[in-house]
Formats: C-alpha cells, sequence, structure tokens
C-alpha cells in the first residue's frame, strides 16, 4: 500500500516534466533572483547618470516639444490666440490657424533620446477656404470647449468632448486628431487640456501609490488588479521592493501572471494597457520608471504588430512625437515572445500562425524604421520573422500547459537573462 502510495505521489511530477518541456533547466529561485537584483543595479546606476533631452543636443533641425502648463496658462494662451484671431478678422484679414505637422515627413527619430521628435514645420487652416473651413471651425469649437475647462477646473474624457457637438465632429477621431492639434499650437501636454481617456490599463503587483489621497497596495487588489488612473496627476508617492516592471501586452497574459501571484515568486510589477497603449498608461509607466528606477522587460506577441507596440512604449507614436518627451520610456528590453523563441521552445506548428501579406510588409517597413535599425539584435528577429513567414501570440505557450507562461518560460528567460 505504501509502495503504491509512493507512486501515485510521482506520477503527477512525472507527467508534469512530460508536459513542461525545459523545466529541468530551471535554476533554484534564489539564482534567478540574484540574476535580476545585478539588472535592478544596474538600471538604477544608468538612470543616477541624468537625462539628455533636446536642448543637451545640437541638432541640425530646430525641433518642437510641449510642457505641462497650469490650467490658468492655458487658458491665457487660448484667450491670446482667440485675440489674435479677433484683430485678423477686424482688419480684414479673416483667420486662420497655424497648425504644427504632425505628418510623418515632419518627424525625425533622435538616436541620443531613443525617441521620435517633432520637427516645426506647421501649416496654415484658412477658415476662407473650402477644403478647411470645416476642420478651422471643428479647431475653434475645441479651442473653445477646453476654455471652458479651465475655467470650471473639470476633466472630461474625449468621449465626452465628442457629445458636446456630434453633428459638427461626425467622428470621435476627427475631434481626437484636433484635440492633438491644440496640444501642439499651445504647447502643452494633452493631459494639461483636462481631456482624459477612459480607463484602460491596469496594474498589480509589488506597487504601493497615492491616487487623489488614497493609498493603494496593488497586491491586494486581486486578480484583476488596479485601473491606471487616467489622470496622472493625482498619483504619488510611489514605494516598491519590485526588481523589475513585466510590461504585457495581452490582457489573458496579465490576468495567467496575476492569478499566479507570478510578482511574489519574482518581485515585479506587471501592468498592461491591453493591446494599443493608451496615454494614461504610457504616462504610468514613465512614472514608475523614472521615480522607482526599475528596469522594463516586455512581453509581447510575436508578430510585427507586437513589436510597434513595444516601440510605442519605447520610442512614442507618431501621432503624438509632439510629446514624446513625457510619454516614452527608453531602454525597455525585449523579453519575448520573439520569433527565435518558436523553435528554440518547441512551440508546435498548430500554435504557430501563418504571416498575411499585410504582416510581412509591415515588418519589412520596421526594418527601415531607425529606432529598429539602432538594435541589431531587433533586426535580427524581425529578419527571421519576414523569412519563415510565421508569428505566434503569448498563448501559444498555453500548448505546454496553461501555467507553462509563468512556471517555466519566464522564469528561464529571466534565468539566462534573454533579453533584447
Amino acid at each position: 500500500m505504501a509502495e503504491k502510495k509512493k507512486r501515485r505521489r510521482t506520477d503527477p511530477s512525472d507527467s508534469d516534466q512530460q508536459h513542461l518541456p525545459f523545466k529541468n533547466s530551471l535554476k533554484s529561485d534564489e539564482i534567478i533572483l540574484q540574476t535580476l537584483k545585478d539588472l535592478c543595479s544596474s538600471s538604477s546606476s544608468d538612470g543616477a547618470a541624468g537625462t539628455l533631452t533636446l536642448s543637451d543636443l545640437a541638432l541640425a533641425s530646430t525641433c518642437r516639444e510641449v510642457a505641462d502648463l497650469s490650467l490658468s496658462s492655458v487658458q491665457s494662451a487660448i484667450e491670446t490666440l482667440i485675440l489674435r484671431l479677433t484683430h485678423s478678422i477686424l482688419s480684414g484679414q479673416g483667420f486662420s490657424f497655424s497648425v504644427p505637422s504632425r505628418s510623418s515627413a515632419n518627424q525625425l527619430y533622435v538616436p541620443e533620446l531613443d525617441r521620435i521628435v517633432l520637427k516645426d514645420k506647421s501649416s496654415v487652416r484658412p477658415f476662407a477656404n473650402v477644403s478647411t473651413v470645416r476642420k478651422s471651425a471643428v479647431t475653434t469649437r475645441i479651442l473653445q470647449l477646453i476654455h471652458q475647462l479651465c475655467i470650471k477646473n473639470i476633466h472630461v474624457t474625449k468621449r465626452d468632448l465628442f457629445y458636446t457637438d456630434v453633428k459638427l465632429f461626425q467622428d470621435q477621431t476627427q475631434s481626437d486628431s484636433v484635440l492633438d492639434d491644440v496640444s501642439c499650437m499651445l504647447g502643452c501636454t494633452r493631459s494639461s487640456l483636462n481631456v482624459i481617456a477612459s480607463e484602460k490599463g491596469v496594474v498589480v503587483g509589488r506597487l504601493i501609490f497615492s491616487d487623489n489621497g488614497d493609498m493603494i497596495d496593488c497586491t491586494k487588489m486581486g486578480m484583476g488588479g488596479k485601473a491606471i488612473p487616467p489622470n496622472i496627476d493625482r498619483v504619488g508617492d510611489m514605494q516598491s521592493d519590485a526588481l523589475f516592471i513585466l510590461l504585457v501586452e495581452k490582457d489573458a497574459a496579465y490576468i495567467r501572471l496575476a492569478e499566479d501571484r507570478f510578482y511574489n515568486r519574482f518581485p515585479c510589477i506587471i501592468v498592461t494597457a491591453k493591446g494599443q497603449p493608451d496615454v494614461a498608461t504610457r504616462l504610468f509607466l514613465r512614472k514608475m520608471k523614472t521615480e522607482l528606477k526599475l528596469p522594463v522587460l516586455a512581453l509581447v506577441d510575436s508578430d510585427p504588430y507586437g513589436l510597434k507596440i513595444l516601440s510605442v512604449y519605447g520610442c512614442g507614436s507618431k501621432n503624438m512625437s509632439y510629446d514624446s518627451a513625457n510619454l516614452t520610456t527608453p531602454d525597455i528590453k525585449w523579453l519575448g515572445i520573439r520569433p527565435s523563441d518558436l523553435d528554440k521552445y518547441n512551440i508546435p506548428e498548430q500554435c504557430r500562425l501563418p504571416m498575411t501579406e499585410q504582416d510581412i510588409k509591415t515588418g519589412k517597413d520596421l526594418l527601415e524604421e531607425d529606432f529598429v535599425k539602432k538594435n541589431p539584435g531587433w533586426v535580427e528577429e524581425l529578419n527571421l520573422m519576414v523569412k519563415t513567414k510565421q508569428k505566434a501570440e503569448i498563448q501559444a505557450l498555453s500548448s505546454f500547459g496553461f501555467q507553462y507562461l509563468s512556471e517555466v518560460y519566464l522564469p528561464l528567460k529571466l534565468q539566462q537573462q534573454d533579453w533584447l
């Protein structure tokens, strides 16, 4: 009977070894933790050296950057702009807006800063022109609404802003785009306009911070974690004993790691924007990186869009290049899933997907980007992806078991210092 019981106790572990490849390659958690401590120490030392700004560089092109402004400053800037337009109308010259161009041709990647910035080219948006009259009207209406927010000292969402004049705006993408134009025109960050996006990102793990005066402990927020506040100004007093920040592309992987309490085994903060990064999550990630001096490791899908999402966090988006100084978190490490991982970790063929023609084109376009060329490892991985024409989602690891991601894959990656 005792022997039978003994066999029953060992059988499950034998089964685990069969279904969890590479588990035997894992070293003790203490050894992996030491690797993470070394990474954390290195990141803290790099942060202490100071941060370069545009003004420190002698660039051939003049670049435009915005800054956080107080509500009174934003209100004053709007009033000054409207007075200038009024004088123009009264003098018989009509009126037009000088709007900074946010097109790709007016953007510049700065290697020293590892982010995209906006150059100083502008375009004229006259009211007395059939092609721009409607957009000029939308711009004027947005300025009026922002002025009201400044006077009342309240916040609204982008959706609220759209619904104030649906017939004029027609589609939220149009009011959102003009909102970015207004930020550029006034020289302020979008958050300075008191217009926020709906809550999207979430955070869980070894982080305590104050949210509008309330202390939040992210280890006690359950599996769902804490929604990232849309207004970063109300976040403060960040404290953490984490060794790194784990940035996760998708909600499914985030839930798996949160439920497994991965942050207790390897002290970390886990954050996700559930796909395409929103402004609030990008601001929150930068604030954590700046205040806590922690390295950031990213877990994204092995496809061109996973790398694009990673690049938005690290180098900035082209739509909001004017605010890249406040929204980017340079030196994010690409932890996985990478194209080389598909063979390295024996991802089954049935879990790999063929890349579409659009996927391949996106991959090739990324290879032409300066922020990709700067990192030879990224170039090598992208070339492999385009060559094999295969992609895979993080969930492909579930073919070895639902907890393979947290029990084997990530610990092995951390142990091997396998990041780019």
